[in-house]
């Protein structure tokens, strides 16, 4: 197979998840549990092939982007005639697309592999696995739709499995069961309230664009990028700063597709003019290519009419016309090429303005009001302010789903989102503003509440609520390549704190099993988290914990490699990642003057100086120190089926940051690496980045950022260490010891804060649950029982019911129309017995009766004639 047919396998990427998914779901029970769970992986696993042959691809055309018709789909999804609505079932193949994919795919096949060896022994082991195979399918319809509403469709695909999965096991007895149940509806409701935004969003962009669709088949992302690859020209380049260098490596073919329908998708383009980057559309532009494909990966070339024509890479002629989009008309772009188009008119101009019925607004303001409702959308499924309650709740399910949710898949979609709209955000300044300052604020908040948490599950909860801050305020920044470059590699090495953490609860949970004499019984190898077992202890509890790096030193080793990488320390992943964020602040705030990058340094710091303390805390609290309990002081090592994806998430946690190395940095040139590489994998893909010069290596920032995360370290060190851990430790109640934060009385209010969640949960009680909940019985007791059952219905209808049957049965009924019936029976009855006494039997009298009928007769004939005499 040619590597340009390669996109035509995307759809499988969906399709063989939904069918490991069918076969678990329907045939499970009556699979052994290896066979579900290879059913399971091998989905997962074949998913993650394409990917990897599906970047290849994207990797060889450098960037050019293809929009991919599924054979199912050829007529359409949604098409409405009369109203001209037509909303394809496409999918878009690109840099964005190609990095999500291996995110997906790679980290969620890890944690599938991992689930074989932790979920054993659970009675619903297949139906768990169809669950993540189904997680895994929507999550991946999300990131390859070519449209909003395809995106829809895995956005809310995702919120259904969240909701299956946190509360997995609700059916457990008592308090366990229904703390599950509750965990799982706050999930849904709060993630409903944000996809009220996202419908709005919706709503907002197909009534000013008319359309759904990110691109056109055949319309260029990135006009100026495509021009400068083919040498067609060389953009304008305006201002200093940009993320990437935007220089073209080798030349990349135009291509074009036929469709199902016949129609050939020539070139895919626009550009996006930002804060970071302002680019014309005129000939001397240069860009991308982008192409589409047929279902037998066939493509054309389109000879330009200008005659200024380039090489392509397999010898294809390229000419200018193919790749600027102007063999479109404005209406015919994607939401993102007319956005551009718009924002080009000059204020003021009538074609800016959008109608709305009886008022107008500016487009400007219109894209103002679509980011902001898209981005209330992102804040509940991204866990921002403040719709980010439900998250620390979401531990309640088994600890891979905690895994699949926070590192790879459902948190994820809404920083996706944002570098997906990354043209929206290039003319909203005043929306970034809003973004930027809601994420660094979410980034410190629930750094600072991980401080004061003893669950191993919630410390790490409240961290990917801080790291999604970061990605978010980087998208505020502008900074998209940052944001989606810290996805990735939060997404390795958290998957790894949180199966490192499954696997640290199993040990404690055996341990403690097998302390208390139960053993390990094969059929009973299955932790639950949190289970309820005949006492209260709780394997999740860092209180319960301690001198487990002497038990389990594999998890301990690869949980070091996952924490240093979650604080920053060189030369691990989130040091890269993090650092480049804080890099973009720096340069938004003192270079280019900007508020938001001042405020955004100073708070993204303080979360990072918040993340190492936290994690050092727990490093201390679980692996160092003397046990605390039976269960970790008779905790084994995790079985090879969990053990094997920390080794390699650990490996990874180490390496992936490479893939970007700034700069002037360190690494500069080392190996042959390249500079910035992951930024111009994506350049294609982010119109902002091309033309700009790349930010150097901030060894000032980087150095002291450093310095703080070991400041932190040392902090956290001098506080636990040891069996410094817990004031009270030997104390049989649990709940007596006592952090050595809230033991000292000058930071005891501080911790007691983090402590408590900053109240968050009771102040939403306070001015939403509560209100609600006396609402809802309001409606419930008072109108619906008192005044609809009780007074309306018992006394409005059924007292006016009867009323209005008494009058009709007795004075109606009875009266009259009884009356009237009885009344003519009378007659009949009185006529007929008068009448009855002329039935004699005699026969002279009926002889006496014709004689005088006779009579009667004669008279009546001559009665004429008589008075006929009489009158002469």
């Amino acid at each position: 197979m040619h590597t340009d047919s390669y996109p035509q396998l995307i759809p499988l990427v969906i399709l063989i998840p939904a069918i490991g998914a069918f076969i678990n779901l329907f045939w499970g029970k009556r699979l052994t549990e290896r066979v579900s769970g290879w059913i399971g992986i091998t989905a997962a696993l074949l998913s993650f092939v394409i990917s990897w042959l599906i970047v290849s691809h994207v990797h060889g055309a450098h960037g050019a982007g293809s929009v991919v018709n599924p054979p199912a789909f050829f007529d359409g999804w949604i098409r409405i005639e009369s109203i001209g609505l037509d909303i394809p079932w496409q999918f878009r193949v690109d840099p964005i697309t190609s990095v999500m994919l291996l995110v997906v795919t790679g980290v969620g096949s890890l944690i599938h592999i991992y689930s074989m060896g932790y979920m054993h022994g659970d009675p619903k082991f297949s139906r768990f696995f169809a669950f993540l195979n189904m997680f895994l399918m929507f999550m991946l319809i999300l990131v390859t739709g070519n449209n909003f509403l395809m995106m829809f469709v895995g956005w809310e695909g995702v919120g259904l499995m969240s909701y299956l999965l946190i509360g997995f096991n609700w059916d457990k007895g008592g308090a366990l069961g229904r703390k599950n149940a509750n965990a799982a509806r706050k999930a849904m409701i709060v993630n409903r309230v944000g996809d009220f935004g996202i419908l709005m969003s919706v709503f907002l962009i197909f009534w000013t664009f008319g359309t759904l669709n990110f691109y056109s088949p055949g319309e260029t992302a990135n006009v100026c990028y495509a021009l400068e690859v083919n040498h067609l020209g060389e953009c304008e380049k305006k201002g200093e700063h940009s993320e990437t260098e935007g220089e073209g490596a080798a030349v990349v073919p135009a291509e074009g597709e036929t469709t199902a329908e016949g129609e050939h998708s020539e070139t895919e383009a626009t550009t996006a003019e930002g804060e970071h980057s302002e680019t014309t559309a005129a000939e001397g532009e240069h860009g991308e290519t982008e192409a589409t494909t047929d279902e037998h990966g066939e493509t054309t070339t389109a000879e330009g009419e200008h005659g200024e024509e380039a090489e392509g890479e397999h010898g294809a002629p390229v000419a200018l016309e193919d790749i600027d989009n102007s063999q479109f008309e404005p209406k015919q772009l994607g939401v993102f090429g007319q956005t551009k188009y718009y924002m080009e008119l000059p204020e003021g101009d009538a074609g800016r303005m959008i109608s709305f019925g009886p008022f107008e607004l500016d487009f400007g303001q219109v894209l103002f009001l679509i980011l902001i409702f898209m981005m209330l959308g992102v804040a509940g499924k991204s866990a921002q302010i403040p719709l980010f309650i439900w998250l620390p709740d979401a531990m309640a399910g088994p600890t891979p789903v905690s895994a699949l949710m926070h590192a790879a898949t459902m948190v994820t979609a809404g920083v996706f989102l944002l570098v997906r709209s990354n043209v929206f955000l290039d003319y909203a300044p005043e929306a970034r503003f809003v973004i930027a300052i809601i994420g660094s604020t979410t980034a410190l908040m629930a750094g600072y509440i991980a401080i004061g948490q003893w669950d191993i599950k919630r410390v790490l909860a409240y961290s990917t609520i801080s790291q999604l801050g970061f990605m978010v305020a980087a998208v505020g920044l502008g900074a998209y390549v940052a944001a989606i470059f810290h996805l990735a590699t939060h997404a390795v090495f958290k998957a790894l704190l949180f199966l490192g953490s499954g696997s640290v609860i199993h040990g404690v949970e055996h341990g403690h099993h097998h302390g208390h004499g139960h053993g390990h019984d094969s059929h009973d190898d299955h932790h639950d988290d949190h289970a309820a077992h005949h006492d209260d202890f709780d394997p999740q509890d860092m209180r319960n914990m301690g001198g487990l790096g002497n038990r389990m030193p594999l998890t301990y080793i690869t949980y070091l490699f996952g924490t240093f990488a979650l604080a920053g320390l060189p030369f691990f992943a989130g040091f890269w990642s993090k650092d480049e964020i804080l890099a973009d602040a720096w340069h938004v705030g003192f270079d280019e003057g900007h508020l938001e990058g001042y405020i955004v340094l100073g708070l993204l710091l303080a979360a990072a100086a918040c993340t190492a303390f936290y994690m050092w805390r727990q490093v201390q609290m679980v692996f160092h120190g003397q046990p605390r309990s039976e269960g970790a002081a008779n905790a084994p090592e995790s079985s090879a089926w969990m053990v094997i994806p920390l080794l390699i998430l650990a490996f990874f946690s180490f390496t992936i940051g490479f893939m970007n190395v700034p700069t002037n940095g360190p690494f500069h040139g080392f190996f042959g690496w390249k500079d910035y590489e992951f930024k111009h994998f994506l350049e294609s893909s982010v119109p902002s980045l091309t033309g700009k010069t790349p930010l150097e290596f901030n060894w000032l920032l980087a150095i002291g950022a450093v310095a703080l995360a070991f400041a932190a370290i040392a902090f956290a060190h001098s506080r636990y260490a040891g069996d410094k851990a817990l004031e009270n430790r030997e104390d049989p109640n649990i709940a007596n010891r006592l952090d050595p934060l809230y033991a000292n009385r000058a930071t005891r209010q501080i911790w007691s804060l983090a402590n408590a969640r900053m109240y968050w949960d009771e102040i939403y009680g306070a001015l939403i649950e509560q209100p609600y909940n006396r609402l809802a019985d309001f409606f419930a007791n008072v109108v619906d029982w008192r005044f609809l059952h009780d007074y309306f219905h018992d006394t409005v209808l059924k007292k006016g019911y009867d009323t209005l049957a008494g009058l009709l049965a007795r004075p109606f009924d009875l009266g009259i129309i009884d009356g009237a019936v009885n009344g003519v029976g009378w007659l009949i009855g009185f006529f007929s017995g008068r009448m009855r006494g002329l039935q004699t039997g005699y026969v002279r009298t009926y002889a006496v009766v014709l004689l005088f009928g006779v009579v009667v007769v004669i008279v009546l004939m001559l009665l004429p004639l008589i008075q006929a005499r009489a009158g002469q």
